[in-house]
């Protein structure tokens, strides 16, 4: 995939190559010093245990943290960054879901357009001005505007979610609907909607929405009032009467493979149900599009909540969906606690986090059993090393003990 996107430059520009040796030297240096953790790669080597004094045990997920695609747009807004020292660089909002990573971000100057953390706008942007398109991607109408101002672009949007995009512009050339398991507002999904084009999408979030969906298809009802209720998360045109004949299931890459399958079930035994298992094939189609990555942390948790354990910690940015669906795994086995950083296990009493069902932070108090205890940590995909390191650490203190006991004389 090239660093610069292919028609982003106008035909007389030159383009600009990031991944030459000299700039990736630099910026790996660079990025390591700011996310690497020695005391995670010697847990990891210890067989992802650390233990001391029988007081606390760290069981660590085989697979956490930050994933290729995160760590290619890391490098890449920092070798943007190498490569034009002195220019003025733009991003589409947050490179990735981790709060830490997008303050040192802004700490380089790089200033963002849209998010909540926006100090700069479209407006702004002039003939060459450099603009890195996150991990996630951008709707398909913002790249258009900025490619006519003449922006160069440093896309770092990930290769899976490029798959997605590629099933649902082929949904659309066939006039399939895309049904799109994710979350409407994420910037992923509305990035995968956008490029339907002239076709129609419908985004379904939860199980509930999809059995709405199903029994619309197979006993129909009020227009209005199915409209009303997807308000926001379906194509301009949309008409369920019509465009719900033929549809095509795509999904967000970070929701839990089970619940995407389970959409993709229920759809499909509607569509049989409305045209007969014989033409189900005529009305109905299903590309499994799961983040790898993200599949991998989800059987890492798994096999982790299989062993003993009195609490999970779940490490990353709250608005992370790979992150937070760690999260609902844990907390449907054990005490789980989803926070950003250690600074929210304020002391072995009580812990700050954020509630999935709230959707908000909250305090809890008496978290940290007395006594023996065995403590799980996973994180996200969008969560570096370095994070990890200070949650382990911060535990070890809150109980008393020095974490170089919980390490292995002959790990180097």
């Amino acid at each position: 995939m090239r660093d610069i996107a292919p028609g982003a430059l106008k035909p007389s520009a030159p383009k600009i190559n990031l991944r030459r040796p000299d700039v990736m030297e630099a910026v790996q240096a660079q990025v390591l010093s700011h996310y690497q953790s020695g005391l995670v790669d010697r847990i990891r080597a210890q067989g992802q245990l650390a233990s001391a004094d029988g007081l606390l045990t760290i069981k660590l997920a085989k697979e956490f943290g930050f994933c290729y695609g995160v760590e290619r747009a890391i490098d890449l807004a920092y070798a943007a960054r190498k490569v034009f020292p002195n220019q003025p660089i733009y991003i589409l909002g947050e490179i990735i879901h981790n709060p830490e990573v997008n303050d040192q971000i802004r700490a380089m100057g790089i200033k963002s357009i849209s998010g909540k953390e926006k100090n700069a706008d479209v407006e702004d942007l002039k003939e060459g001005d450099v603009v890195i398109i996150p991990a996630f991607g951008t709707e398909v109408a913002t790249r258009a505007r900025l490619e006519q101002k003449g922006c160069v672009f440093v896309d770092t949007t990930c290769g899976d979610v490029m798959s997605v995009w590629k099933r649902v512009r082929q949904y659309s050339r066939d006039q399939v609907t895309s049904i799109i398991h994710g979350k409407a507002w994420h910037e992923e999904t509305k990035a995968t909607s956008s490029q339907t084009g002239s076709g129609h999408y419908l985004v379904v979030f939860t199980l509930a929405e999809t059995d709405y969906v199903c029994d619309y298809i197979l006993n129909g009802g009020s227009k209005e009032a199915f409209l009303e209720k997807f308000k926001g998360a379906f194509s301009n045109g949309f008409d369920p009467e019509v465009h719900l004949k033929t549809i095509g299931v795509a999904n967000q890459t970070t929701m839990l493979r089970g619940e995407t399958e389970e959409v993709q079930r229920r759809l499909k035994q509607a569509m049989i149900g409305k045209y007969g298992s014989e033409n189900v094939q005529q009305h109905f189609r299903f590309f499994d599009t799961i983040c790898g990555a993200t599949q991998d942390r989800q059987d890492a948790l798994e096999k982790l909540l299989a062993q003993p354990l009195d609490l999970l910690l779940v490490i990353g940015g709250y608005n992370s969906s790979n992150t937070s669906h760690l999260a609902e795994m844990g907390q449907a086995k054990l005490p789980t606690y989803f926070i950003k950083n250690a600074a929210k296990m304020v002391s072995d009493r009580q812990i700050v986090h954020y509630n999935l069902d709230k959707h908000q932070e909250v305090t809890s108090d008496q978290w940290l059993p007395q006594g023996k205890i065995s403590v799980g940590i996973t994180a996200g995909a969008s969560c570096p090393n370095n994070l990890i390191e200070d949650t382990i650490r911060r535990l070890f203190t809150l109980r008393g003990v020095e974490v170089s006991e919980a390490l292995s004389d002959q790990v180097v």
